[in-house]
């Protein structure tokens, strides 16, 4: 590991002061931090879809999805019964909260009664070789938006209470028909558009109600839970503690924050959950009294999620639990030779191929290099006869499974997740469905949330193999849930280790922050430089030396394959600062575009989580034209300014998944708070080649390499799929 002096050029690269961060925590929790820099900003950007098509497509994925699930909903029973007044599991388990709290009943007296585990589905055979299936034709769905009638009303609205016009396309979209009607008789109501924070709502309501808007307000209660339930989500929960919960709610301002949680889940906003306190320790023994002996105490706790995040989870608890159930029985021989295709395997493949040969479900982790261990699999299982498809989380992921697949695997063999669900990309449907494979193998599960995933395996008939890998050491998924880490920990299916590590200096140095250990690496090829700075604008001006001269002399990298990387979008050397240098030196312009020019690196936001670099083409009428992954892309022009990014800076969050020859990783000294371990693993992993570090934070680095582990989230996914799983 080499260290460049601070000597500086005459080009300074220094861009204004973007001011302080502005990412939101998630006040849900208080004491949680937001899923990350790039979470915010895809938070920001839901309403800004990709292309037209696109959008459709995962509209129709997704109405799919909900569809299933509020079929498998109304066949069980519900745990709360909407109307005026809470009843049911939901005031029962308010009820017990407070009696065990006071003391007035013991937990077992209140929580005797355990859930009853589903009975599991009978055992599938083992898929036998079958020919491909092609995909059937879905008609797109057109999801026109809000007609023209309704947004004027809307519209006015707004106006009258003092709050942006601007919002009422949004407004419109998210209250549905009736908004204004909606937002008269609850202007709290306008907190379901993203952006709108409750000192804003509150106002609004003010401005409409008079005298008879207050605290107290049981709509502003309600209202507001639903409001800290989604920062929660933009978190990366998929539940929260009613504890939690209550306090967030004291602290907005809310009387009561019991009568409002029971006021949304009578609504229907929110549903109340019982789990077992799993990590708790055993109960005391019980005395002997006059009527026999006293059932134990059992630990539990009250969680309070918004229903769609529930029912996705339970929907992907029940499909994960169907698909295990559906492993060939203990010595059915018949179906592909796994054996032999094993026996030419080696390691860890091996290992692998014989797992998913027995089972349906196959957990596999491991560095960049062990990703060619699940796609060595996909050829073993297609050379057998079987369906395959190799899934990744970006086209930069497709490409480069499709590369080590080799030049015989079709097209269809690989996908990215988004093109999977919406079948724009991949083998398609079967007749009933499903999707026409017998084995998926996901690249990247880390990034999988909680909604993607249930779509996924909802999509997948009994009997097909599904082998999720990836690293767990990089950031989680920028939406709600940690799928993989909660199957890892749940132990439910075989959990296969990587012995592969990844070489070169980039690699020891990556494996280290993985244990938590920041080493000292030999370097002899300058593939790790720290280029130490004093301060924010130092980095700027270091950054954009590195990027237009250093690295391209150096290492032969140019510049337009070397990615700069960042904790967060503002701050004195945020991706708005570092973008603004950087095109100022590699593509001056006026912006006459939105403020870009042709020629302009961006990133093109799709939605949360999801980034897809490219760089202007040109603009006209209809709005800002792109070239991203080599295929055009028409971003409408009401949109550019949410969807469209200057791309020579990004996030870490934005960077999760895709990989560069050269990565810039900057460390201004204001983003110290920032670091964590999975953010510092997950940034020093972005170069193939060469990796120089802009370092200004000191000892926070390494500080936040040993001690900063990922913040926790709360979610139900494990203690689900083990009540499902006999031997879990």
């Amino acid at each position: 590991m080499s260290t460049e002096s601070a000597a500086a050029e005459n080009e300074s690269g220094q861009g204004p002061d973007a001011g302080p961060d502005t990412e939101a925590p998630v006040e849900a929790a208080e004491t949680t931090e937001a899923a990350g820099d790039g979470t915010e900003e895809a938070a920001g950007t839901e309403e800004a879809a990709a292309q037209p098509s696109e959008a459709e497509a995962e509209i129709a994925a997704q109405r799919e999805l909900r569809e299933r699930i509020a079929q498998r909903k109304a066949a069980k029973d519900g745990p709360i019964a909407a109307g005026t007044k809470l009843s049911g599991t939901a005031a029962d388990l308010l009820a017990a909260v407070r009696a065990v709290e006071s003391g007035e009943k013991p937990a077992a007296a209140v929580f005797a009664k355990p859930e009853p585990a589903p009975e599991p589905r009978p055992a599938a055979a083992v898929p036998e070789p079958r020919p491909r299936t092609p995909a059937v034709p879905v008609a797109p769905v057109v999801d026109a938006g809000p007609d023209a009638d309704t947004v004027a009303a809307v519209r006015a609205v707004l106006v009258e209470g003092g709050a942006p016009e601007t919002l009422a396309v949004a407004a419109a979209a998210a209250l549905g028909e009736g908004a204004e009607d909606l937002l008269r008789e609850d202007p709290w109501q306008l907190l379901r558009v993203s952006g709108v924070r409750p000192e804003q709502a509150d106002g609004f309501a003010r401005a409409l109600l008079g005298a008879e808007c207050g605290p107290e307000d049981e709509r502003r209660g309600r209202a507001v839970t639903v409001w800290l339930l989604e920062q929660a989500a933009v978190a990366g929960h998929t539940a929260l503690d009613l504890p939690v919960l209550s306090e967030a709610l004291g602290k907005r301002g809310v009387p009561d924050p019991d009568e409002a949680v029971q006021s949304a889940a009578a609504e229907g906003d929110a549903i109340l959950f019982q789990d077992p306190v799993e990590d708790a320790p055993e109960p005391e023994p019980a005395e002997d009294g006059e009527d026999g002996e006293e059932e134990a105490e059992r630990p539990v706790r009250i969680l309070v999620g918004l229903e769609r995040y529930a029912l996705a989870e339970e929907s992907l608890a029940d499909g994960v639990a169907r698909l295990i159930n559906s492993a060939p029985k203990e010595g059915d021989s018949s179906g592909p030779d796994w054996e032999t295709a094993a026996a030419a395997a080696s390691g860890t493949t091996a290992e692998l191929i014989r797992a998913a040969a027995a089972h349906r479900l196959v957990l596999h982790t491991g560095g960049e290099a062990a990703r060619a261990e699940p796609l060595a699999l996909a050829s073993a299982a297609a050379g057998l006869g079987l369906r395959v498809c190799v899934a990744a989380h970006s086209a930069d992921g497709r490409r480069r499974a499709a590369a080590l697949l080799g030049a015989d695997a079709p097209e269809t063999a690989t996908a990215t997740i988004e093109g999977l669900l919406t079948q724009a990309q991949g083998p398609g449907r079967d007749a009933d469905g499903a999707l026409a494979v017998d084995l998926l193998v996901v690249l990247d599960a880390p990034q999988l949330d909680v909604d993607a995933a249930a779509m996924l395996v909802e999509l997948l008939a009994d009997g097909t193999c599904l082998v999720l890998s990836g690293d767990p050491g990089v950031l989680w998924s920028a939406g709600p849930g940690r799928i993989f880490a909660d199957l890892l920990a749940a132990g439910i299916c075989p959990r296969l280790a990587s012995r592969t590590p990844d070489f070169g200096p980039i690699g020891e140095l990556v494996s280290g922050i993985g244990i938590g250990e920041l080493n000292q690496v030999e370097a002899p090829g300058k593939e790790v430089v720290i280029v130490p700075v004093r301060d924010g604008a130092e980095a700027v001006h270091r950054t954009v030396q590195l990027v237009a001269d250093s690295v391209p002399r150096a290492i032969g990298v140019p510049a337009e394959e070397t990615q700069v990387i960042t904790p967060g979008h503002a701050g004195a050397a945020g991706t708005r600062v570092l973008n603004a240098a950087l095109k100022e030196r590699l593509n001056p312009g006026p912006g006459r575009f939105g403020g870009f020019d042709p020629g302009d690196r961006v990133v093109h936001v799709a939605g949360p989580g999801r980034i897809r670099p490219g760089r202007v083409v040109g603009a006209d009428a209809e709005g800002l034209r792109l070239e991203c992954d080599g295929e055009p892309v028409l971003v409408p022009k009401e949109q550019v300014e949410r969807a469209v990014r200057h791309g020579w800076a990004v996030t870490g969050h934005q960077a999760v998944g895709l990989r560069w020859a050269a990565a810039v990783v900057v460390l201004p000294g204001d983003a110290a708070a920032a670091l964590s371990r999975p953010w510092v693993y997950t940034a020093f992993g972005r170069g193939e080649r060469h990796l120089s570090v802009v370092h200004g934070v000191d000892a926070a680095l390494p500080r936040a390499v040993a001690e900063v582990a990922a913040k926790p989230r709360t979610t139900r996914l494990q203690r689900l799929v083990r009540a499902q799983v006999p031997g879990a």
